[in-house]
Formats: C-alpha cells, structure tokens, sequence
C-alpha cells in the first residue's frame, strides 16, 4: 500500500502525469532516482507494459528519446493512450528475443507478468493473482534487427523486464550493447518461470560484454530469501562522452 502511495504522489506532483492517471497508469516511482542518477542518450525500455518505465524516463530524464518495445495489444494500446503523439516516444509493438519471429505469450492475470516463458509455480506461490490465463502468437525480434530506431546514439539505457526471459533479449542485442552504457535489468535467483536464466547468469554474459554490477535495487525477499531485484550494470570502460548525453553521474 505504500507503494501505490508513493507512486500516486510522485504523479500527483508531475503534471504530465495527470493524464496517464485517467487511464490508471502512475509512473514507476521506484526507479526516478536510480534514473536521475546516470547519464544516456536515449533508453530502451523492452517490456514496457502500459508505459510505466517510460514515463518514469519522461519525469528524470525528460530530453532523453524513448524506444520502447510491448507485445500485448492491449497493454500498447494503453502506452500509446500513455504517450500519445510524443516526438520523443515510440512503441514498437513486438516482443524482444534471441531470434525473429513469432512467439507464444503466456499471459497472466496481471498483464505484466506474462512472460514468452511458462508461468511457473514458484511465480504464482510467491505473487498472487499471477496464474496464466491463456496464450496469443505474438511477432518477436532481435534488439539488433531495430538498431535503425536509435542510430547514432552512444550512451543508451537498456531496460529489461520481461519476465525471465532477460538473457534472451541478451542474446540478441550484443550489437546494441554497444551503443549502451548503461543496463537495468530485473533478475531472478529464484526460478519462477519455467527455463528462465538466473541472475549469475545475466551477469556473467553482461560480464563478457563489458558490463559490470553498479547497484542494486527493489529487491523483494521472502522468508529472508532474496528472489529478485533490479540490477543496473554499468560499463567497465565509458565510451566518450557526446553533446547529446542528458543527466548526471
């Protein structure tokens, strides 16, 4: 409960916000710091559901372009209500992967836990009201194969959120990680969808490509045990700074 406060005051005090309100969207209050706190270019936000994560991006770093990729009709049809019309938001309605072409979507009860992965039941034990309610066929691309989308830029944010399927949309992005100097991206140590990879895994293939652990946050522990949080991974070795870089370090 205090969080849906916090994220209902933190859209209260932003007038750009009020509108997404009328449609039931507040931003993702809990990332405006941890996203006032780096410098980028434009971000990428894979798995924007209903335009949460962006509209956060539009309130901490508001001259930074967004791409952002959802593949539940419903879900863009709300972001785009979101963002209507904004030069610096763009939807592109698919899932993101390891390979192009069509998926099967597994989908909850609570839209933004819908995964291309099966619901697992660590995942429906641990958050209520999260059991699959059936599938639709969905377009899937590689983050590489949309490069065109952000040319030119060289200090990006990558957000990942999609459900245990981050080291996937990994896999098909070495290119455009290196136009990122920055990764946020939520991860798992406890498996609650079926063949998901878990954090040690995501870090080692952000470790190879030149990544490394800055932070963590928002975890969320059961019993004392810790079963995911969000990570943001930061480049080991800067890429020169750029006149179009907005925000702090």
């Amino acid at each position: 409960m205090r969080a849906k406060l916090y994220k209902l005051f933190v859209a209260l005090c932003h007038p750009l916000c009020w509108r997404p309100l009328t449609y039931g969207v507040a931003p993702s209050a809990e990332h405006v710091d941890v996203l006032r706190s780096i410098s980028v270019d434009g971000v990428i936000d894979v798995g924007a559901n209903r335009g949460q994560f962006s509209l956060a991006c539009s309130i901490a770093l508001p001259e930074v372009p967004i791409v952002a990729f959802e593949p539940i009709p419903n879900e863009a049809i709300t972001f785009r209500r979101v963002h209507p019309r904004s030069p610096s938001v763009e939807l592109i309605q698919t899932a993101v992967g390891s390979s192009s072409g069509i998926a099967t979507l597994h989908l909850s009860k609570r839209a933004d836990s819908s995964s291309v992965l099966p619901i697992g039941k660590n995942q429906t034990a641990i958050f209520r009201e999260t059991d699959e309610v059936g599938t639709i066929e969905v377009p899937m691309i590689r983050l590489d194969d949309a490069r065109g989308h952000w040319a030119g830029r060289k200090h990006q944010l990558l957000k990942i959120d999609v459900q245990g399927y981050e080291l996937e949309v990994l896999k098909g992005s070495t290119s455009t990680l290196l136009s990122c100097s920055f990764v946020y991206a939520e991860c798992s140590d406890v498996a609650l969808y079926d063949g998901q990879a878990l954090r040690p895994e995501v870090v080692s293939f952000l470790d190879q490509n030149g990544f490394t652990v800055r932070g963590l946050y928002n975890p969320y522990f059961v019993a004392g045990l810790l079963i995911q949080a969000d990570y943001l991974f930061e480049r080991r070795t800067p890429i020169a700074a750029s006149p179009g870089l907005h925000g702090t370090l």
